[in-house]
């Protein structure tokens, strides 16, 4: 079913959950494992990443295929301009359409490693705008996702014109918008005012990644241009070396922010989850049972700690 379809029929939020494609059978194991540890909360999706310079793009294609026909989810693909030509590009959209994957999620894709700017391939694609362009015309059934930048994206000159760029990925056919990680959610409720007031009028559902290591989330953030909160730092670095306490607190603060998120109005939660299942499930576990959503819950008032 299409992600646009799911979130506009109403009821309780939407809750997805990212993988990446593993390189190893020991690592596609514990892919599956994860999955479905996850599969008794059920997600309204789960999504699969593309894979550095589109290295894994077939993988991603079947393990995306297999999650919808053998595990009962729904399952979208990310797709990316690196690496191919725009033959290429309609080749992989034929084979998702082929594989009856309907939810696509567009982006143009990172710079390869240790350089920092994009370069197109040869007869191929510079921006996620003009992919998703490409996908609508080779496949308009499908249901097209774009991604987006609370804190804005590291390359933009500035707000205005990563909105900009925004709103021609949405002019051009997409219909969800998910977040970059953030840990700020006032950095969140600013973009989502922006956003509107700049015409961009599709859901957007925050992007939340639950620390389990501290160096792994300075290492991200630095890559991403996401921020750290001090006085989340400064809590994490006192953990030190202790692994059980770094993981314990991500989990606490991620509950905590995707509550107050929910609690003022967010769409849904889409997790990065890293192939891992225990965080993601204690944070989800959690949610559904107090309901923050649910204005009778009577829950607001006591996380307006994380609202900024």
């Amino acid at each position: 079913m299409r992600i646009d379809e799911i979130i506009a029929a109403g009821g309780d939020p939407v809750f997805s959950f990212e993988f990446f494609p593993p390189k190893t059978e020991e690592g596609e194991a514990r892919l599956f494992a994860a999955l479905e540890a996850l599969r008794p909360l059920e997600p309204a999706f789960v999504s699969v990443t593309w894979g550095a310079g589109g290295s894994t793009r077939a993988k991603t294609i079947d393990i995306v295929s297999r999650i919808r026909a053998n595990h009962d989810l729904e399952a979208m693909a990310h797709f990316t301009c690196v690496g191919a030509t725009t033959d290429d590009l309609r080749g992989d959209v034929a084979r998702m359409r082929d594989a009856g994957i309907e939810n696509v999620l567009a982006l143009r894709g990172d710079p390869p490693q240790g350089e920092t700017t994009f370069v197109a391939t040869e007869g191929g694609l510079s921006y996620s705008s003009e992919l998703t362009a490409l996908v609508g015309e080779t496949y308009p059934e499908a249901c097209l996702v774009g991604a987006c930048y609370p804190e804005v994206h590291s390359e933009a000159a500035d707000r205005e014109s990563d909105l900009a760029h925004l709103k021609a990925k949405v002019d051009a056919g997409v219909r969800v918008l998910i977040t970059q990680l953030f840990f700020d959610n006032a950095a969140y409720y600013r973009f989502v005012a922006d956003a509107r007031a700049a015409g961009i009028d599709v859901p957007i559902v925050p992007g939340i990644m639950p620390i389990i290591s501290t160096a792994g989330i300075k290492r991200m953030t630095s890559l991403c241009g996401a921020k750290i909160p001090p006085a989340l730092l400064a809590a994490l670095e006192q953990r030190g070396d202790d692994a059980e306490a770094v993981a314990e607190l991500g989990v606490a603060y991620a509950t905590l922010q995707c509550a107050e998120l929910l609690a003022n109005g967010a769409p849904g939660i889409h997790f990065y989850t890293i192939n891992r299942s225990p965080a993601t499930r204690a944070i989800l576990s959690a949610l559904r049972l107090q309901r923050p959503w649910d204005a009778s819950a009577g829950t607001e008032p006591a996380l307006r700690v994380l609202a900024g």
